[in-house]
């Protein structure tokens, strides 16, 4: 089956640059005829690179439940700090614009840490807006970090990618906390589908444990699933014992909200 890639935009890439990889960002589809929901999925990489094995093969084990699916292909460094967020968010309105009934967003390590920024930094659409895609909301209506960096504040990161990524703005803690989403949950965050491994010693379990924390003190819904076994960057984790469970209970979670097909 064909998968075509999508440009989010044809022109005009907002906070574009020269330098950026890719220059106009775009998703590859991987539709479910007679689905209502579509997940954006965001491969992993450090904002460095993209794995592919989080990518296509997520896609299409969400198809095999039912749901449609798009694999973002995000700006990466050398960008503005702000430019994957802006591919995300653009990514949802692009979705909704081809009228699934739900949208959300699943990503891995740092594409986890960027949909969990699209779950706590979002606008509902410009009503003025010349671009009809740019007057729909980009608030996701559920999201799925898995093995996520979750913040990004001194003291609880990464501090050699925190600024590599941050760039100058890393001196400004108010944006360290921006981009620190489990420090941003409201009561408006939607529901999240949350997983890590205990033995993973890059992002410890604790960035995802503190992320259920700030939802339940917010009445936010979400499931959690932190694994004995395993290690940072598994992707589907096919054929490791408990943790390869997990593709099937995140679909499971997702079908019960309403990202299915129509019956």
């Amino acid at each position: 089956m064909d998968h075509p890639r999508i440009n989010l935009w044809e022109a005009n890439v907002p906070l574009g640059k020269e330098t950026d990889r890719p220059r106009i960002p775009s998703v590859k589809a991987y539709p479910v005829e007679g689905s209502r929901g579509a997940v954006i999925v965001c491969p992993g990489g450090a904002y460095q690179y993209k794995a592919d094995y989080e990518g296509d093969p997520i896609a299409e084990r969400l198809n095999e439940f039912g749901i449609s699916a798009f694999v973002l292909d995000y700006r990466i460094l050398p960008c503005d700090p702000y430019a994957p967020l802006t591919d995300a968010q653009r990514a949802i309105r692009v979705a909704r614009s081809m009228g699934y009934e739900k949208v959300g967003i699943l990503g891995f390590s740092a594409g986890g840490h960027l949909s969990a920024c699209a779950a706590t930094m979002y606008d509902l659409g410009d009503p003025n807006a010349a671009d009809p895609i740019e007057r729909l909301s980009c608030r996701p209506d559920a999201f799925v970090p898995c093995y996520g960096l979750l913040s990004m504040s001194k003291g609880e990161t990464h501090e050699g990618c925190t600024v590599e990524f941050l760039g100058r703005l890393a001196e400004d803690d108010s944006v360290r906390r921006a981009f620190s989403p489990y420090h941003n949950v409201t009561t408006f965050t939607p529901p999240a589908f949350i997983w890590h491994s205990w033995g993973d010693d890059l992002v410890p379990a604790a960035h995802s444990l503190k992320l259920a924390a700030a939802l339940g003190e917010k009445g936010v819904p979400y499931a959690l699933h932190v694994y004995e076994r395993g290690c940072h960057g598994m992707g589907l984790a096919n054929g490791v014992e408990d943790v390869g469970e997990w593709p099937t209970l995140c679909a499971h979670w997702l079908l019960s909200h309403g990202f299915g097909k129509n019956s």
